[in-house]
């Protein structure tokens, strides 16, 4: 299977990961929208959550929940942005959840790497 994010998982193609388990993957986006943006994904391929299992829902849930006090102890947002997008506003055709940390203030992007050595130690 040519998937992206199956690479990614994988290990195949290198990522900035910021959690992982037997069954999921936290990354950082490499197009964020908002300083901090992360992606949570299944090591299993599953195009879109209609096809998912409770189980591997329930890892991607509880990674999320890891993930954000990492953000939250890092960058301290004032909010945060759980986004799944499914058809055609699905860009890659394997599930995944993007966490968009929200400021009330605007902030300039910073570079990704600055970010995820941020949230790494965490």
């Amino acid at each position: 299977m040519d998937c992206l994010f199956c690479k990614i998982t994988s290990g195949e193609i290198p990522s900035k990961t910021i959690y992982e388990n037997e069954h999921v993957k936290a990354i950082m986006d490499i197009n964020p929208t908002s300083n901090g943006h992360i992606l949570i994904i299944p090591k299993k391929h599953v195009t879109d959550f209609t096809e998912m299992d409770n189980v591997t829902l329930g890892h991607i849930n509880n990674a999320a929940k890891i993930v954000k006090e990492k953000l939250y102890n890092a960058l301290n947002p004032d909010g945060l942005v759980l986004v799944v997008n499914y058809g055609l506003t699905q860009e890659v055709k394997h599930y995944h959840l993007h966490l968009i940390p929200a400021y009330k203030k605007h902030q300039d992007l910073i570079d990704v790497e600055e970010i995820y050595n941020k949230i790494k130690t965490q």
